[in-house]
C-alpha cells in the first residue's frame, strides 16, 4: 500500500478555491487529499504534525490496537432480555403493569403507545452466568458460552432513533439522515487497505432472510469519493457482479480493453479535472484485479473438516450467516480493512419465543466460531469484532400478553452490543441497566461513542477524521463521541 507524505492541512487548500478552478483544483488534489485525511484538520493557523508511522501503517494519530474490524449487525433490534440482560425482577412481576415512574415521559413508537396495557414480560429463557468472567447467558446462547472471557459486553447502549431507518442509519453512519459516509468508507478514506487486490471496505449479507430491508447505502461513500462505498459479494457463481468476463473475452483481450478506457479516461481527466475520474480509473483496476483475488477468497473447498465443524454445516451453503462469518475469516486473513456482516430477522413485535429461537440458532454458533478462529490463528489481537443491531427491545409486551407468547417494541434506551479483540478488554462487562432493562444506570455508552471508540482502536482519533463538504467539515462522531477508555487494554 502507498502512503502520502502530509504536506499541508487540505483546509489552507480548500481557502483558495474561488481563486483558481475548482473541478481543476480537486482534480489535481485528489490523489493526496483521502490519505492525508488523518494527517490534516489541526486548524486553519498551521498544518497538522506529522503522524507517527506504526505496525506497516502510516497517517495515524495514535499506535493502533486494531488492524481490521468485522462487524456482525443484527438488523432488527435483538431482545437483550432474551439474550443477555438478566432481569430476575422483570421476571417476578411477569404480566403486571410497566410502572409510571420507570416509563417517565418517554416516547413509544406508534405500534404500542396506544395499547392500553404495558404489561411486563418476563424472559422464558433460563439465564446462567458463564467462563471466569460470570457472564450472564440465556440458553439461547449455547456457543457463546467458549467465548464470554474473550468479550466485553456493554449493556448500556442507547440511541435516539427509535424506528428502524433511522436507527441503523444513525450506526452504520454516524447520522439519522440519510446520506453521510458509512462507517467501512471513512475507514477507507482514512486510512485504506493493505491489500491491493481486494476492496478496502467488503459487504455481506445473509441471503433469503426476511425483516427489515438493506438498503446500499448503509455501506455507501455519501460525499466521499465513490472508491470508498462498500463493495457487496454475494452467494452463488459470480461473488461481485458483473465481475466475470463475458464469454468469448478472455483475460488478456480484458486488459487490451480495459488499457484503452483507462487511456479515454485520462484524456477526460486532464481536460476536466474531475477527481471521479481518477476513482473510475482507479475502480477499473481494481475489478481487473479482484478477477483473479476473488474465486480465490470465496472459494472454501481448501477449508478443512475441522472449520465446518467450528462454523457448523450452514458454513457450506453460501450466503448463510455461517457461511459469511467464514468469508470474513478469510478476509481478515487478506488485510482486509472493513468486512460489515448484516443478518436480518430480529425485529419481534410478536411470536418473540418462537422467532428468537431461530435467530439465535442460525447466528450463535457462527459468531461464536468466528471469535475462536481468530484467536487460534492469532488474529484476534488485531481484529476488532462487533456484534449488535440498531436498538433493543421494550420490557413490556407488545400486543397479547398470553402464558406462552409475547412481542417486544423498539427500545432505544438501553441494550446490548459485544465487542471482541483489537483492543478491547476480555471478559468484562460495562454498563448496567435498571430492574426491568428500560433505563440507563451507569456507563452509558452512545452510538458516537461506539464509533469513536472503533476509530480509536484504529489509531485514529474521531474529532481529527474530517472531510470538508458544503462550507463545513464533517466527521463521523459529527460534534458528539468520547471514546470509552474504561473498556480498552
Amino acid at each position: 500500500m502507498k502512503h502520502h507524505q502530509h504536506r499541508t492541512d487540505p483546509r489552507d487548500a480548500v481557502e483558495h478555491h474561488l481563486a483558481i478552478n475548482r473541478r481543476h483544483f480537486l482534480g489535481r488534489a485528489a490523489a493526496g487529499l483521502g490519505a492525508l485525511a488523518l494527517a490534516a484538520m489541526e486548524g486553519r493557523a498551521g498544518a497538522a504534525a506529522s503522524p507517527p508511522t506504526l505496525a506497516g501503517l502510516s497517517g495515524l494519530h495514535h499506535a493502533p490496537k486494531a488492524r481490521r474490524v468485522i462487524y456482525l449487525f443484527q438488523s432488527g433490534g435483538p431482545s437483550q432480555h432474551d439474550l443477555f440482560d438478566y432481569k430476575p425482577r422483570l421476571n417476578a412481576m411477569h404480566g403486571q403493569e410497566l410502572p409510571a415512574s420507570v416509563r417517565g415521559e418517554q416516547r413509544l413508537t406508534g405500534m404500542s403507545a396506544n395499547q392500553s396495557s404495558l404489561p411486563l414480560a418476563g424472559s422464558p429463557f433460563k439465564f446462567s452466568r458463564h467462563g471466569e468472567s460470570g457472564a450472564w447467558l440465556s440458553d439461547l446462547l449455547p456457543y457463546h458460552r467458549d467465548i464470554v472471557d474473550d468479550v466485553c459486553f456493554i449493556k448500556s447502549m442507547h440511541t435516539e432513533a427509535i424506528n428502524h431507518d433511522p436507527a441503523i442509519t444513525m450506526f452504520q453512519t454516524g447520522s439519522q439522515i440519510a446520506g453521510r459516509p458509512s462507517l467501512g468508507a471513512w475507514l477507507s478514506y482514512g486510512i485504506g487497505s493493505e491489500n491491493e487486490d481486494l476492496p478496502a471496505f467488503i459487504v455481506l449479507a445473509s441471503a433469503g432472510q426476511g425483516g427489515q430491508p438493506l438498503y446500499a447505502r448503509l455501506w455507501g461513500s455519501g460525499f466521499l469519493d465513490s472508491k470508498h462505498q462498500g463493495v457487496r459479494f454475494r452467494s452463488g457463481k459470480d461473488p461481485v457482479l458483473y465481475l466475470s468476463n463475458p464469454d468469448g473475452v478472455c483475460g488478456s483481450r480484458r486488459r487490451e480493453q480495459l488499457d484503452v478506457i483507462n487511456d479515454l479516461n485520462r484524456l477526460q481527466r486532464e481536460a476536466e479535472g474531475d477527481p471521479e475520474i481518477d476513482s473510475r480509473i482507479a475502480q477499473y483496476e481494481m475489478a481487473f484485479r479482484m478477477q483473479t483475488s476473488v474465486p480465490g477468497v470465496t472459494d472454501l473447498s481448501d477449508e478443512p473438516e475441522s472449520t465446518f465443524e467450528l462454523y457448523g454445516e450452514d458454513a457450506r451453503q453460501p450466503g448463510t450467516f455461517a457461511a459469511n462469518c467464514l468469508l470474513a475469516r478469510r478476509l481478515a486473513e487478506r488485510d482486509v480493512r472493513f468486512v460489515q456482516l448484516y443478518h436480518q430477522g430480529w425485529d419481534q413485535h410478536d411470536n418473540l419465543p418462537k422467532d428468537i429461537r431461530g435467530q439465535a440458532k442460525e447466528t450463535d454458533q457462527a459468531s461464536a466460531a468466528l471469535v475462536k478462529d481468530l484467536k487460534q490463528r492469532g488474529l484476534l489481537d488485531d481484529t476488532l469484532v462487533i456484534w449488535g443491531g440498531e436498538f433493543g427491545r421494550t420490557a413490556y409486551s407488545q400486543g397479547l400478553l398470553t402464558a406462552d407468547n409475547y412481542g417486544r417494541d423498539h427500545h432505544p434506551r438501553c441494550f446490548t452490543t459485544w465487542m471482541a479483540g483489537g483492543g478491547v478488554q476480555a471478559g468484562v462487562t460495562h454498563g448496567e441497566t435498571d430492574d426491568f432493562g428500560y433505563n440507563l444506570v451507569r456507563d452509558g455508552v452512545h452510538v458516537h461513542d461506539l464509533n469513536a471508540t472503533t476509530l480509536h482502536l484504529l489509531g485514529i482519533d474521531h474529532e481529527r477524521l474530517t472531510y470538508f463538504y458544503q462550507g463545513r467539515h464533517f466527521r463521523l462522531t459529527d460534534v458528539h463521541g468520547e471514546v470509552v477508555k474504561s473498556i480498552l487494554t
